[in-house]
């Protein structure tokens, strides 16, 4: 019996609740009584584990992290000093606050975020407007020296001019609520063009190594990884006259971007949702990816979300109910030797839980879960 399937097993009988709905393979009568110690292959265990991003960095937030033993975070921002960036002695007093609850402040948001151009603090990145764009970038230069001088392991952001795209709320169990994206629809509402007008694939790229030409030196010279965020759906053509980075072809996408430099502080914000989004066949393309940018050492953060559906559309559901095996997605995650945070993301929503603490509750033990399995030890 290979060392995988013996995992599965007792993964399914070890950790059942956190594992609910989860595939766990289909050996379930093979006998394991019958193995002897000497038998029992052995692994070195994960280093990956899990997160929460854009944590509020108060005593309440806090406690309820750890009392999830969730002690590796991705925070929120220091205070901004207008024209300048990032209050370097706000960022050391939420570094000192994390860690009064064994918390590791490992990551922050820059803010160049996923809601896209019309919500941007610094839009003309992205536009490609100059001087503006200059000034911005000094802005973003002084934020990775904060970040660095803080020991911030990574900063997270996003290089889109349309945010995240979803077209409605989908029933889901218990009265819970999540979001779809139908692209047919989204068609059918005739938007037209945003303020960007037509941006091409190739002047996309242009704005983004605009920017890393900028802020990667800055952030090999204070150590700070930059993990971009998959443009959130990937879209089969330039939807209201925009081409995404990602897209047509997710997988494409992320080799273009993962070889636009040669730097170990140039990597991904690496949404397994959003890879998904972009594939016909989720639960069997999403390994290749993750073995791509996993081998080059350019996974700096994974997000773990599951969706039913795929290219063009797709619900957002809770981890265990999705298309994914996440069981074998950890596994995989396991193989290229993935050291950094799992996160849940975009959990459905209820009435009864505005916070969404409940569904990040079952998020959480549900993935500790998982990592417990994948990391048995016999």
């Amino acid at each position: 019996m290979e060392r995988r399937e013996f995992g599965k097993i007792i993964a399914a009988g070890a950790v059942s609740a956190a594992l609910a709905g989860c595939n766990t393979g289909e050996n379930h009568n093979k006998p394991i009584a019958t193995l002897s110690q000497n038998q029992r292959p052995k692994k070195k265990k994960a280093l990956m584990h899990i997160g929460c991003q854009r944590v509020e960095i108060t005593k309440e937030s806090l406690e309820f992290r750890a009392r999830c033993g969730v002690f590796n975070i991705d925070g929120r921002p220091p205070k901004t000093i207008p024209g300048k960036g990032w209050d370097l002695d706000d960022s050391l007093q939420r570094k000192e606050m994390c860690e009064k609850y064994g918390i590791s402040l490992d990551a922050y948001h820059l803010p160049l975020e996923s809601g896209g151009i019309d919500v941007a603090k610094y839009p003309n990145i992205m536009l490609g407007k100059s001087p503006e764009r200059d000034r911005e970038i000094e802005i973003i230069q002084q934020m990775i020296e904060v970040a660095g001088k803080t020991k911030i392991r990574t900063l997270l952001y996003n290089t889109t001019i349309l945010g995240v795209l979803r077209t409605e709320d989908t029933p889901g169990r218990g009265g819970s609520s999540s979001l779809s994206w139908d692209y047919e629809k989204a068609l059918r509402k005739n938007e037209g063009l945003t303020v960007a007008g037509e941006v091409s694939l190739d002047e996309m790229y242009e704005r983004i190594t605009y920017l890393l030409d900028r802020i990667l030196p800055v952030a090999e010279e204070w150590k700070v990884q930059l993990g971009n965020h998959i443009a959130d759906p990937p879209l089969p053509a330039a939807y209201r006259g925009i081409w995404r980075w990602d897209s047509p072809n997710v997988f494409e996408g992320i080799k273009r971007f993962a070889r636009l430099y040669d730097s170990p502080y140039h990597g991904f914000n690496f949404c397994i949702g959003v890879c998904a989004e972009g594939l016909k066949d989720p639960n069997n393309g999403i390994h290749e990816i993750i073995r791509f940018v996993g081998e080059r050492k350019q996974l700096f953060n994974v997000h773990l979300r599951n969706i039913k559906g795929g290219f063009n559309k797709f619900q957002e559901v809770y981890p265990d109910e999705g298309d994914m095996d996440f069981y074998k997605v950890l596994q995989t995650l396991w193989d290229v030797e993935y050291p950094y945070m799992l996160m849940p993301d975009h959990t459905p929503k209820h009435p009864d839980d505005p916070e969404k603490r409940q569904a990040f509750a079952f998020a959480y033990g549900y993935i500790k879960g998982l990592i417990q399995a994948v990391n048995s030890d016999f």
